[in-house]
Order: C-alpha cells, then structure tokens, then sequence
C-alpha cells in the first residue's frame, strides 16, 4: 500500500467522524502496554455512558509490538460483534512502525500510534505538542508540566489518568491540537508515521468515542 492510500484511507474516516450519524458499532482497542496506554483508555471508557460502555471492550496482550496485529485478529474472530478494531502502540524504539501500521491497515484494523510515546497525546491536554528527541525527553517535558498543571508528579502507572488530564487539561483543545498537527505533517511529508514526530492519532478514537454519547 502506498503512502496515498493510506491518507486517502485516513480520510475517510475523517469524513465519518465529520458525520452526525453514529455507527453503532462495538470496539475492541487492544494495546500492549498494561499500564499507562490501558489505563488511559479504561479512563476513557468509565466517562461514556453505560450503553456505549458496553460496546467496548479493552484487551491487553502480553505481545511483541510486532505481533499485535495477528493478536488483535485473533481476538476479533472470538466475537464477530466487535466490527472495530484498534490497536494502540507508540514509536519509541519500534523499528518498523511504518510496516506494523500498514499491515493493520490492510487488515481493517485501525491504528491509534503516538510518536515518539503517548506523552506527547497527554502534553496536547495541556496545550502543546513540542519537538522531543524521544521519549525521555518527551517524558520529561510532561512530568514538568504535569507537576505544574496539578501539583502532582506524573505516574505513568496511575489509573486515574484520564481522570486528571480532563480535570486540569482540555480534552477538546487537545484533538485540535494533535489534528491540526497531524494534518501538517501530511501536507508536508505524506504518511510515513515515523517521521512524524510530534504526532498522535489517538486524537481520532477519542473523538469517535466521544461522538458515540
């Protein structure tokens, strides 16, 4: 798949979320990571109203990065209701991002990846989604302003994180921060994920979660 197709793909699902129609879909998100990604998303889904929290279902598989998209089908074949899949892993030191997001693609699965780690997706709450080395310094750059923002350190294992971002950031400034990003970086390099940095689609299953009340 080209780096055309995969934008005009995107596209289309921003064409969806710029619908007023719901899809009443059922969603499997599955990440790698049990803590903080799966905690942030637990976060997400406890703040829906209950019949859209019903039709989500959260899975953490203890896999290579490299293996989630087999693990995810696999999944979905257990319960053909969950017609949405996502998979939601970050950048970091992941070689072949780029081949693990086409592949999902391919495979109807859609992916919410950060780059260079989700902090830059949490740092958007606060305002901003500045130019990081990696994610130590992308860490970093959150912990200081976590600290400053709610006047506590930022734990990456809080399961209350969801909690807090929306309480002392702004969810809704956030998706336009990290889509207008997003959006840039299209214009300006194509699709190649891993160049993209600052840069999170998580802003896309948020909304479309959110549209789902």
């Amino acid at each position: 798949m080209t780096a055309n197709q995969r934008t005009g793909k995107r596209k289309k699902r921003y064409q969806k979320l710029g619908s007023l129609q719901y899809r009443q879909n059922y969603y499997l998100i599955v990440t790698d990571t049990e803590k903080t990604e799966k905690n942030y998303i637990e976060g997400l889904k406890s703040s829906l109203p209950s019949e859209v929290r019903d039709k989500i279902v959260i899975r953490y598989v203890n896999e290579k990065t490299n293996n989630m998209v087999d693990k995810c089908l696999e999944v979905q074949r257990m319960d053909a209701q969950y017609r949405d899949a996502w998979i939601i892993f970050d950048k970091d030191e992941v070689d072949n991002f780029d081949q693990i997001i086409t592949s999902a693609e391919r495979k109807g699965i859609s992916v919410a990846w950060s780059n260079p780690c989700i902090e830059i997706w949490f740092l958007a709450y606060f305002g901003r989604m500045p130019i990081t080395t990696g994610s130590v310094q992308c860490c970093n750059k959150l912990e200081d302003l976590y600290m400053k923002k709610t006047g506590r350190a930022y734990n990456k294992s809080d399961p209350n994180i969801y909690h807090m971002l929306n309480q002392y950031g702004d969810e809704t400034k956030a998706i336009q921060i990290a889509e207008s990003k997003y959006k840039e970086f299209i214009k300006e390099i194509g699709s190649i994920s891993s160049r993209m940095n600052p840069s999170s689609t998580l802003f896309i299953l948020v909304r479309e979660l959110k549209r789902s009340n």
